[in-house]
């Protein structure tokens, strides 16, 4: 072979080669490419882009809730997908409530998306609102599902799913070093006051201000309401006796520990979920054996969450629930590694908090308990066995350093690392028995005056919404006592909540920090 002809072999082999491993360090997105290519996918979901609509905010609150749970659990897979040694994380569905405008414009702009730079996460967003802001915000539910993969894949089924261009993952410029940052979960919204000033549009911002502070008093709301939640609660008591009627039923039939509901839907709604339940279980009794003695949860996916409770999709067809994989292995399993890391870590246990956290389904939580106990079992910590005992602590994915919560709460993320961890431990141990013991007398008490409300106004019930401190529930409970707000709440269903509202069934909601 001449020399000429070894070269020749020598460059076409050396091409193959380079075009071999440009083309697979192109399908290994990076951290900051996956946030740079979903950035469209951000501006459409981001529950924080949704107080564009304040006069809309009691009907947006759901699909804000909804989009803020899918997107810690959407962070937490592509977290598991990046991380070296971890493992694949298990397969996922999410639901997502896309917003969309009554003339089908986009609420990106368009340089927006295009641009290469992802903004600081540690900066507020600055943005200029398109015209079609003023439009009627409509909502598209979009549910996603991740398999298995790299962050690639992933990116791009989740702009598919969403009807958005996923070519910027496709053509993202991974070969650059970038320094990783987090997605912008989690970053204020700042409007520019200047694109106001020069287009005359109206900023969302000020209009949320003044509908604050045009929010009416109590007693005037009450006054102007109390006769249509009389009228939608003298109509809904058929549908309330039918549902406690469905409810003790399917309990003692499959002997449930109890029936819930993960969103806050109507009478209507939930009897309908029982009688699809009631009928199915005339239909194949024996396909629903596996609910026995567990906790039913009408939620927005099929499962089993963290806490045990067996979940049915309300957006499943219903004969996909006798199709539900046996979990009582997995849920051992998990109750075993709980107690493992109690032990190792002084007798403090792992708990389920559903109010700090969104729904976790039992696989990924026990993956989590699994990871967190090997980085325990690698490195052994010196703790004294009971030196935790009596606290509690939550495991969570997308978290970078401990911390603790005003309830108590150590929240620990899987991946700390164990001197670190015992360190953290040990300094605030004495704050956190502290602010356990704060919140279990904050629970009592709310107990004793939401009582004493109740009777005193004579209402129906008294209930609070979950996202609520115990401080402010009781904050509102006692203002009411005192103030004692003439008779249209007598007989009604009060709610503590966020905003004022009259539900289709007539329950009252007012906010806890309500007005004189």
């Amino acid at each position: 072979m001449s020399v000429t002809s070894l070269l020749r072999c020598t460059i076409r082999l050396e091409r193959k080669h380079v075009a071999a491993a440009h083309l697979a360090h192109r399908r290994a997105l990076s951290g900051a490419d996956a946030v740079n290519a979903l950035r469209p996918f951000y501006f459409a979901v981001h529950p924080d882009f949704f107080g564009q609509y304040p006069r809309e905010r009691t009907r947006v609150f759901h699909e804000q809730e909804v989009n803020e749970n899918s997107l810690k659990r959407l962070n937490g897979f592509l977290d598991g997908l990046q991380r070296p040694g971890g493992g694949s994380p298990r397969p996922m569905r999410l639901t997502f409530y896309v917003r969309e405008t009554k003339d089908g414009g986009d609420d990106v702009q368009p340089d927006l998306l295009a641009s290469g730079t992802a903004p600081s996460p540690s900066l507020p967003l600055v943005m200029f609102p398109p015209t079609s802001l003023n439009g009627s915000a409509g909502f598209r539910c979009v549910s996603v599902t991740l398999h298995s993969g790299d962050v690639g894949s992933a990116v791009t089924s989740v702009l598919r799913s969403c009807g958005l261009p996923a070519g910027h993952a496709a053509g993202s410029k991974v070969g650059e070093v970038t320094p990783k940052r987090p997605p912008p979960f989690n970053r204020p919204v700042k409007w520019d006051k200047t694109y106001y000033t020069f287009t005359g549009f109206r900023d969302p911002e000020e209009e949320l201000q003044r509908a604050r502070r045009a929010e009416p008093g109590l007693i005037s709301w009450l006054r102007t309401n109390e006769p249509a939640a009389t009228k939608k609660l003298g109509a809904s008591l058929p549908r309330r006796d039918e549902l406690s009627r469905l409810k003790k039923e399917l309990c003692h039939k499959f002997h449930l520990s109890d029936i819930r509901w993960q969103r806050s839907w109507g009478a209507s709604h939930r009897c309908a979920q029982l009688q699809s339940l009631s009928r199915l279980s005339q239909q194949n009794p024996e396909a629903l054996v596996h609910l026995q003695g567990h906790t039913v949860v009408f939620a927005d996916q099929s499962g089993m969450n963290a806490s045990g409770h067996v979940m049915l999709g309300t957006v499943d067809v219903h004969h996909q629930w006798t199709k539900l994989p046996g979990y009582r292995s997995l849920q051992q399993q998990a109750g075993w590694l709980e107690e493992r890391i109690s032990l190792l870590l002084g007798g403090a246990r792992v708990v389920h908090a559903e109010r700090l956290r969104p729904v976790q389904s039992i696989a990924e939580h026990y993956g989590a308990l699994s990871a967190f106990h090997q980085s325990l079992m690698a490195r052994r910590l010196r703790l004294h066995p009971r030196s935790l005992q009596g606290l509690s602590m939550l495991l969570e994915n997308d978290r970078c350093s401990p911390s603790l919560h005003e309830t108590g709460h150590f929240i620990i993320p899987t991946s700390a690392d164990p001197p670190e961890l015992q360190r953290f431990l040990q300094s605030h141990a004495p704050e956190a028995r502290q602010r356990t013991q704060r919140q279990n007398q904050l629970q009592v008490e709310e107990q004793a005056v939401r009582g004493r409300c109740r009777l005193s106004l004579s209402l129906r019930s008294l209930s609070r919404e979950s996202s609520l401190s115990c401080s402010q529930v009781i904050l509102c409970c006692r203002r009411l006592l005192e103030q004692r707000p003439p008779p249209p709440m007598q007989d009604l269903h009060l709610h503590v909540s966020r905003l004022y509202s009259v539900m289709q069934d007539g329950d009252l909601c007012v906010p806890w920090d309500w007005k004189s």
